[in-house]
Order: structure tokens, then C-alpha cells, then sequence
């Protein structure tokens, strides 16, 4: 892997289809057989969005023989978020608006001002509310004819993008990066010990990011503990008080991470509204900013929800890795499996001895039960009550 595609860890056949997609498309500015609309999914930490960026450098690119070559300016600007003719959708709400869909699809009807594309990225499609879906799908039926849309999402369920949208896009799916290949990128690009590097890769479920983050955040490990405690705690009698304590730390984790952000957007809000002046006009500046402070409010508030219930979600995958490991221990042969959780095999072993398998399969069931509920707007203190109650059911 070289050049704007580098990043993506473990996806040779991608990385391939895609230069050979940017070549042939450089011809399909003048045939018209270049395609419009891109679909990527992969599991978490497969690279998805990275994949849609990357591919955006590549259909920017200036160099005469490679596609994404990463070193002129249109990789570089692309790759950097500043770009002039590549827009990126990052949700950092519980959805994608229809106000902020028709904003985009507005910029995406321009003609491309230096690159050779408009190209929207729109990260996280699934986040899409269904009328923003349909906001997007009429300009995806009839597509400008240099723009280029790349959505991403976890898959092709209808749960996570509609059939119609799914349809009318090329499809590019990544797989979860392998351990080995996760720790080489932590070891050659981070410079982390090999111990270190084996270690978080092995744990991170194929996620690069996560395991970047494990290896180099204490409070990233600790909260990894905090949720495998509850598992603990079931046995322990212990497992509502461990539940909310998991719920109160995803809380208090989203606060932490919108806080200083929250302020400096307040501020900025301010300034332009012209708090502090104290010229003519001063007073009227100000007048009617109520409705938009009370909008900046609505979307931080959006935003650190979303914050706190993807904290959670991490949380709850890890303590279904758990229990998945002891599934599989209870069913096969433990030196033949790995393990979501190799450095926990002893807890996975005494889980199996506890709980029956059918009982391993309802705990799984229980978390996953969870997570959908926290998707259907359920308090997460109630979602994780529940779920602490079906996991004690089991150890009965």
C-alpha cells in the first residue's frame, strides 16, 4: 500500500479496485461512465470513511501516472479536510437532518472549482433520517455531472440504508483488519513496543483506532476494564450497581469530550452576535439571537448524546466479546479459538464453567438487546438495568 491509500490496514483487494476505479475515471469525466454514487461498509474499525477519503484524494489527484499518489496538493488538501471541492458529512448528532442534507446537496450541485470532482463524503449514512434519505436519493437518481457521493455505513441492511439508496450506488465492502496487521501499523507508524502493539491489536476486535487507543490511553484501558467488571459482577451480586456505574461513566466520558468544545462554540456564537460591542447597533445585533443560541444548545445536546451512547456501545461490545468467548470455550477446543479477549481467557473459562451454554447464548442476546434499544431512544440506564437483569437470570 502506498500513496493517500496507506492508512487502510489489511484491504489489498480495496485499495486495487479503487485505483482502477480513480484511473478510469479520469476518462469518465469526458465518456460519462464514471460512477456517481459509492456505497462503503465494513464492520467498526474496518476503515470505511477512510476508504470513502482516500478515494476522494485519488479522484482529486494530479499525478499524471498514479491516481492518490499523496504527495500533490490535491491529496494532500484532500487528505487535510481542505479541499475546496470536497465536502464531508461528519454527524456528530443522533441523525442527519433534512436542513443540513438539502445544504449539502445544494454545494454538491456546483461545478468543481479546481479538482476534477464535487465529491460529497458523507460518513455514518445510516445516521440519515428517512426524509433526508429521500433529499439525497432524488439528487442520486439524477447526479450533476461531475459530482461524485460516497456514503458509508456498517452494511446493505435496510436497518442501516434503505433499498432504493443501496440500489442506485457502486458497493465496496471492507473486512475487519487482521491482529497481525493491525499490530505491524502500531509498531512501523506509532513506534509502540511489540508487546504493546501485539496486546492491543489482539483486543481491539479488529478495530486500528481502538487499538491505538488502548495502547496509549490509561483512561481508554481502564473504562475496557470498567465494562468487563460487570461480567464480574454478576457473579459478585453485584451487577445493577456495576451497570449504572458503566452508564455513569459513558455519561460523564461524553461530558469530558464536549465540554471545552461546547464553551468554544458559545463563545464564537457570541462574537458574532456582538456580545461586548459597544457601538451603534450593538443592542440590535444582539436582538432575536435567542432562536440560535437555542439551536447551537439543541446540537450540542444532540451531540453529547450521541458521545455518551457510542462510549456505551464500545462498552457493551466488550462484554459480548466476553461471553462469546466463553460460548466458544464451552463448545470447542479453547487452543483453537481466538479469543475477542486473550488476556481475559481465565474469566471467559470461568464464565463457561457457570453458565450453561444456553445461558451464554441469552447473556449475548441480552446485550445485543441493549444496544437496539439505546438505537430506539431508551434511557440507557433503563436499557442496561434490563440487560443486568437477564445476565443475573442466566447465573441462577
Amino acid at each position: 500500500m502506498v500513496g493517500v491509500f496507506e492508512p487502510l490496514v489489511g484491504q489489498d483487494s480495496v485499495t486495487a479496485d479503487l485505483t482502477a476505479a480513480a484511473v478510469a475515471g479520469r476518462s469518465g469525466v469526458a465518456e460519462g461512465v464514471m460512477t456517481h454514487s459509492w456505497l462503503f461498509t465494513g464492520p467498526p474499525g474496518s476503515g470505511r470513511e477512510v476508504a470513502a477519503l482516500c478515494f476522494a484524494a485519488a479522484l482529486q489527484c494530479t499525478d499524471p501516472e498514479k491516481p492518490g499518489c499523496g504527495r500533490c496538493h490535491a491529496c494532500t488538501t484532500t487528505m487535510a479536510g481542505t479541499h475546496g471541492d470536497v465536502r464531508r458529512v461528519v454527524p456528530e448528532g443522533l441523525s442527519i437532518s433534512t436542513k443540513e442534507m438539502r445544504g449539502i446537496v445544494q454545494i454538491a450541485a456546483r461545478r468543481p472549482s479546481t479538482g476534477r470532482w464535487q465529491v460529497v463524503v458523507i460518513e455514518d449514512a445510516d445516521r440519515l433520517t428517512e426524509a433526508a434519505g429521500n433529499v439525497l436519493l432524488k439528487v442520486v437518481e439524477e447526479p450533476p455531472e461531475r459530482t461524485v457521493f460516497l456514503l458509508c455505513a456498517p452494511s446493505v441492511d435496510p436497518e442501516d440504508i434503505s433499498v432504493t439508496l443501496r440500489s442506485r450506488c457502486r458497493h465496496v465492502h471492507l473486512i475487519t483488519p487482521a491482529a497481525p496487521a493491525i499490530a505491524q501499523v502500531l509498531r512501523e507508524h506509532d513506534g509502540l513496543d511489540p508487546e504493546t502493539a501485539d496486546w492491543a491489536a489482539a483486543v481491539s476486535g479488529g478495530h486500528i483506532g481502538r487499538a491505538r487507543r488502548l495502547a496509549t490511553d490509561d483512561e481508554a484501558r481502564a473504562r475496557r476494564r470498567r465494562a468487563l467488571d460487570v461480567v464480574t459482577a454478576v457473579a459478585r451480586g453485584t451487577a445493577y450497581l456495576a451497570a449504572d456505574e458503566l452508564v455513569k461513566a459513558a455519561e460523564d466520558e461524553a461530558k469530558q469530550l464536549s465540554a471545552e468544545r461546547d464553551e468554544r462554540e458559545r463563545d464564537e456564537l457570541a462574537t458574532a452576535l456582538g456580545a461586548g460591542g459597544t457601538g451603534k447597533g450593538a443592542a440590535g445585533a444582539t436582538r432575536g439571537s435567542a432562536g440560535v443560541l437555542k439551536d447551537l444548545e439543541r446540537r450540542q445536546k444532540s451531540r453529547a448524546t450521541r458521545t455518551g451512547r457510542d462510549a456505551l456501545d464500545r462498552a457493551l461490545l466488550d462484554i459480548a466479546g466476553l461471553y462469546r468467548d466463553a460460548l466458544a470455550i464451552a463448545f470447542g477446543d479453547p487452543a483453537g479459538i481466538t479469543m475477542t479477549h486473550p488476556d481475559m481467557a481465565d474469566r471467559a473459562r470461568d464464565l463457561a464453567k457457570r453458565v450453561r451454554p444456553e445461558g451464554l447464548l441469552r447473556s449475548i442476546d441480552a446485550v445485543l438487546a441493549c444496544r437496539a434499544a439505546l438505537d430506539r431512544n431508551v434511557k440507557p440506564r433503563f436499557a442496561v438495568a434490563a440487560m443486568a437483569a437477564t445476565l443475573i437470570a442466566q447465573t441462577s
